[in-house]
């Protein structure tokens, strides 16, 4: 993995409680501090992020916060959105874009992720801009088509230069949550042609660099196989990563990747 620091972040989703998100943001310090050469973040519920990174800056931790959605714009009446200015208040510094929940779920176009990709950028912050096919699209034989139209549409007027604030998270929809996943190979398969059109985009240079994770049922069982693949750099973790046991397993596995 030439020059690629592993990334593994938590996705908590709509989980928790404030005293449990306090609790698993501690656990999740204590139990991946030491482990060198792998960036680790976490990504709570919006109204836990204060407390989340308050708890995070009291330990000085290593964890880095970040933010499961943003709106696009910097203020203005925009009724239940949260602005990328207040989250930065809150000491966030990534930030998810078009995670499959928003797109399928919550209804957001490549449009709107393509906005809110580039928004954050702009504010100066870092963007993990999520894609991935459904059963019915894999089934097809269309994973990177949907890939490649997801991450072209994501990276709309994004420059080269901001690029090196960017990381994709290839997540399979059929893989998330069902307890089923991409092989180590169909991960692989998957990053290479996401990397390769990252290369037709913006050149050979910062298609090597960037980090491209694995989002979907990542476990501490399948992590090694999966990030040892030589294009899946780390991984984007939902429920392995609510106990800070199993994510720690996970971030221990990336060590042995780097």
């Amino acid at each position: 993995m030439p020059n690629r620091t592993p990334i593994v972040f938590g996705n908590w989703k709509m989980t928790q409680d404030r005293a449990g998100a306090v609790a698993l943001a501690a656990g999740v310090h204590q139990a991946t501090v030491g482990m060198a050469g792998v960036q680790v973040g976490v990504c709570p519920a919006f109204v836990h992020l204060d407390a989340v990174g308050a708890a995070l800056k009291a330990v000085d931790s290593h964890v880095a916060l970040g933010a499961q959605d943003a709106w696009t714009e910097p203020n203005g009446a925009f009724t239940g959105e949260v602005s990328l200015a207040m989250l930065k208040d809150l000491g966030v510094s990534w930030v998810l874009c078009g995670h499959s929940e928003r797109r399928h779920v919550i209804g957001e176009s490549d449009e709107l992720v393509s906005k809110k990709a580039l928004a954050v950028l702009n504010a100066g912050m870092n963007c993990i801009l999520c894609c991935g096919e459904t059963l019915a699209q894999r089934e097809a034989g269309e994973t990177d088509r949907v890939n490649e139209r997801q991450v072209r549409a994501g990276l709309n007027g994004v420059t080269s230069e901001q690029m090196s604030r960017v990381v994709i998270a290839y997540e399979p929809v059929w893989a998330i949550g069902t307890g089923k996943n991409a092989t180590p190979q169909d991960a692989q398969n998957a990053h290479v042609a996401i990397r390769g059109l990252i290369g037709q985009l913006y050149g050979a240079g910062v298609a090597a660099a960037l980090r491209i994770q694995y989002g979907g049922s990542m476990k501490p069982e399948n992590a090694r196989d999966l990030i040892n693949q030589p294009d899946v750099d780390g991984g984007l973790i939902g429920g392995a990563a609510l106990k800070s046991d199993s994510f720690a397993g996970i971030v221990r596995a990336a060590v042995g990747s780097a």
